[in-house]
């Protein structure tokens, strides 16, 4: 009987998970159907026990869902390592964002700041408490609601400056990415997959994993901006 697996992600890797499960049938696996949505809203979605067989999120996630059963133990398999970069609506003034110092300047001198509800935007706002700037810049934050990308927000003007994954900006028309973070303050998300406990195809589960975490797949994830874990 032919089987179709399916994959919920968060929108990070929706563009990579696309790309590498268009061509899996090609690599003898089955069909799989992906859905990608916000982080928070994936994760939720399987912790209230929907059926999927397999979820792509940040590494402490997946942790959690093992934790709480959602995933099984021994399941997850790390895929890829994720940084952040810095954008601006295209056409706009480019800030300085070589060193901690200019980044911090740059975000001084923003008319707002844009990031995401995900772990780069959790780790950017601890960035502007150890910065001290938290409280002088709280009422310059957009926060991008779930599944809509930083970017959109800085291509349409919402948003001056935009933190967001890289593999998040780069589709993104109407942006010029400025760049990584310096290493000094970028943050790096490891994204991991896991068999989701509900799953009735454990074994074609671990085996797309497997796929997903291979060599053959280390080129497509480094042109979307990722490096392989």
């Amino acid at each position: 009987m032919k089987i179709e697996l399916s994959c919920i992600s968060s929108m990070a890797t929706r563009l990579l998970l696309q790309e590498l499960l268009k061509d899996y049938p090609a690599a003898g696996g089955p069909a799989v159907r992906l859905e990608a949505v916000g982080g928070v809203l994936a994760a939720k979605r399987v912790q209230a026990g929907e059926p999927f067989d397999v979820v792509v999120l940040d590494s402490e996630v997946i942790g959690r869902m093992i934790d709480g059963g959602q995933v099984l133990a021994g399941s997850k398999v790390d895929l890829v390592l994720s940084g952040v970069a810095v954008a601006v609506r295209k056409g706009a003034s480019q800030p300085d964002i070589a060193s901690e110092q200019s980044v911090k300047q740059a975000v001084l001198a923003a008319r707002n700041i844009c990031y995401s509800t995900g772990p780069s935007g959790v780790a950017l706002a601890r960035l502007f408490e150890r910065w001290g700037i938290a409280e002088q810049i709280k009422d310059r934050l957009v926060t991008a609601p779930p599944g809509i990308p930083v970017g959109a927000l800085v291509a349409s003007g919402e948003a001056e400056l935009g933190f967001q994954q890289l593999s998040e900006l780069l589709p993104i028309e109407g942006i010029t990415v400025l760049g990584p973070l310096p290493d000094a303050i970028q943050v790096i998300t490891t994204f991991s997959g896991g068999v989701c406990a509900n799953s009735q195809q454990v074994e074609a589960a671990r085996t797309l994993l497997a796929y997903l975490s291979s060599p053959t797949t280390a080129a497509v994830k480094k042109r979307l901006g990722m490096v392989p874990a």
